[in-house]
């Protein structure tokens, strides 16, 4: 049972958000030297290592293989879809794209949940909704432009049709999620295994293998802790020392905004003004969205 408290809450939050913010950075720096299956094939093999540490540390040994069968089916189906597809498509857009475009466009998710649970969950919308989703993909659109007005073209459009495919993976992979009541690590770590099978099935049948260049496999190493292994048992954590989650789920606004200084400051790219503007754009698209549905309940 854990008690809950705000200050333990904050700090787990605050750890999250630091590491969401500068793993951008460690793609790009990775895939200077390394394909995007590559850099999936090194993280992959890093957070599952890091999850089952964890997992021994936290004893849920014994939750891990008290799953079913129809559990473990469901797991491999996850683990297909998040880490496999979702971060295979991902590090493609961010070999195509400047980081400060590829990272805001890719956290249009939580809009793409509500697209999506539009059209699958059949749920009901209102305008202020529609409006609010016309907000945020204005915010891809002015992102896209990569400070460029001439003409209002989409630069790199393939990578940022890879962005946002990214998301729609994401937003799927939570929507199937939301049925299962296993333990999130027990969850996580089983997915993340069968992720670990695909990816090396993946690089072993095209090849990837056979080149990996050493000098992206560090910041790779780091994609695997920061972005998905540690991190996400930081965020859990969180989630469950706080007595509201709301409090703790609004510091995740801040990730974007620390990502652009990180970018700024270690992969020199001059940051646009499109970029900042069109991640405010999604930002309030994506509050106005969440301020509805705190009504709704």
């Amino acid at each position: 049972m854990i008690v809950k408290n705000n200050n333990i809450a904050l700090l787990y939050a605050g750890l999250a958000v630091l590491c969401w913010s500068t793993v951008a950075v460690a793609f790009k720096l990775s895939l200077r030297y390394l394909s995007a299956a590559q850099l999936l094939f090194i993280a992959n093999h890093t957070a599952s290592l890091a999850l089952i540490i964890q997992a021994i540390l936290n004893n849920k040994w014994r939750q891990f293989f008290a799953q079913s069968i129809k559990q473990t089916i469901n797991s491999g189906i996850l683990g297909l879809l998040n880490p496999f597809f979702y971060y295979l498509i991902l590090f493609k857009a961010y070999s195509v794209l400047p980081a400060q475009v590829a990272q805001p466009i890719n956290f249009i998710w939580p809009v793409m949940l509500v697209l999506l649970s539009i059209l699958l969950l059949k749920q009901k919308t209102r305008l202020i909704s529609v409006v609010a989703m016309a907000i945020s993909f204005s915010g891809v659109f002015l992102l896209s432009l990569q400070g460029s007005f001439t003409g209002l073209n989409i630069h790199q459009p393939f990578g940022v049709l890879l962005a946002l495919s990214s998301s729609v993976i994401w937003s799927l992979y939570w929507i199937l999620n939301l049925k299962d009541k296993r333990d999130d690590q027990v969850r996580l770590l089983t997915s993340f295994l069968f992720s670990s099978l695909f990816i090396s099935l993946w690089c072993s049948l095209t090849g990837e293998l056979k080149t990996i260049s050493t000098a992206g496999i560090l910041p790779a190493v780091y994609t695997g802790l920061f972005e998905m292994g540690i991190t996400f048992v930081f965020w859990i954590k969180a989630l469950q020392y706080a007595t509201s989650t709301a409090r703790v789920s609004n510091l995740i606004y801040m990730t974007p905004f620390l990502s652009l200084i990180f970018i700024h400051l270690i992969l020199h790219e001059t940051i646009y003004f499109t970029s900042v503007a069109g991640l405010v754009l999604i930002i309030t698209g994506i509050i106005i969205q969440q301020s509805m549905s705190e009504m709704k309940a």
